[in-house]
């Protein structure tokens, strides 16, 4: 694994550890970072929130996907990141396709296999799970995650981003202008240290997510197929990535990447209780991933 002075050259621009929910490293300053896929975590948790008051259901199966399948990868749905075209529209700035036009230019009704029986990423599972957070709460992504994430854990500086103006603060890097209704399942936005203060809480024992809750989150499939550095043994969770690294010990947490930029924000889930969260300008995950598990090897950067 490149070592951090390797890893800061990389263009690697900012990061912060916790220990104990304290943050013993700081080099991200008040930066607000669009947060990409780590979205995908904190809607799988606002969904499990909604599970526990009794208001959806993980069996809960609608257009034929179960909402478990869908925070899983396992629904067998494809991704509109594989569109050609779709990345020729963002790079031009294009104003973003309707649903149903993403959804017929993506083929999502073509399954790639039978729900449960295999896995593959798709940013469509979780516009859907979306759309059920959406119908059970009552109001938008936003206002939910705010409710049943945000506020229990004391998060009041970070967002879902809706409209171009929304990012007129946010390093996009050479995205600018980037219009967030490109992510389907909703772009939130805030300072990188929050990003990290929410998922230590999140995993934690302040988290507003009961015991069975986060077990449900962190039961690991194993995707041998997916292993690549700084990972020694690729796995998904439930909206967590679940790697293990060369030297044995397993992060929960999620990378995410768009236009312009990386983050990437995991924990420990055994030894020291470090968080950790990066940032980089550029689209490599690369060094981003290899700092976080540097951090969170070592307690230093």
């Amino acid at each position: 694994m490149a070592g951090l002075r390797d890893v800061l050259a990389r263009v690697t621009q900012a990061f912060i550890l916790l220990e104990d929910g304290k943050p013993v490293a700081d080099m991200c300053g008040d930066l607000v970072v669009p947060w990409w896929s780590f979205g995908k975590t904190l809607i799988a948790a606002t969904a499990l929130r909604l599970v526990e008051q009794g208001r959806l259901s993980l069996d809960d199966q609608r257009e034929g996907h179960r909402l478990g399948d869908l925070l899983r990868h396992e629904a067998g749905l494809r991704d509109y990141g594989w569109v050609d075209t779709y990345h020729r529209d963002v790079a031009r700035g294009a104003t973003p396709w309707g649903r149903e036009e993403m959804l017929d230019r993506a083929k999502a009704e073509q399954p790639l296999f039978v729900a449960g029986q295999g896995w593959s990423y798709s940013n469509i599972g979780y516009m859907y799970a979306r759309e059920r957070i959406e119908q059970a709460h009552g109001g938008d992504l936003g206002q939910a995650a705010r409710d049943l994430v945000f506020a229990p854990l004391g998060v009041e500086d970070s967002r879902l981003a809706t409209a171009a103006s929304d990012l007129d603060k946010v390093e996009m890097g050479a995205a600018r202008g980037y219009d967030p209704r490109w992510v389907y399942h909703g772009l939130f936005v805030g300072p990188l240290r929050s990003a990290a203060v929410l998922l230590d809480g999140l995993l934690g024992a302040r988290s507003p997510l009961s015991e069975v809750s986060r077990a449900l989150m962190a039961a690991r499939r194993q995707l041998p197929e997916h292993n690549r550095p700084p990972w020694s043994g690729a796995a998904y969770g439930l909206g967590l990535m679940c790697p293990t690294t060369p030297e044995g010990w397993i992060a929960a947490g999620h990378t995410g990447g768009g236009p312009g930029s990386v983050v990437a924000v995991y924990r420990r889930m055994d030894g020291p209780k470090r968080t950790a969260a990066a940032f980089s300008l550029g689209e490599d995950q690369t060094p981003v991933e290899a700092l976080t598990v540097r951090l969170l090897q070592t307690g230093a950067p």
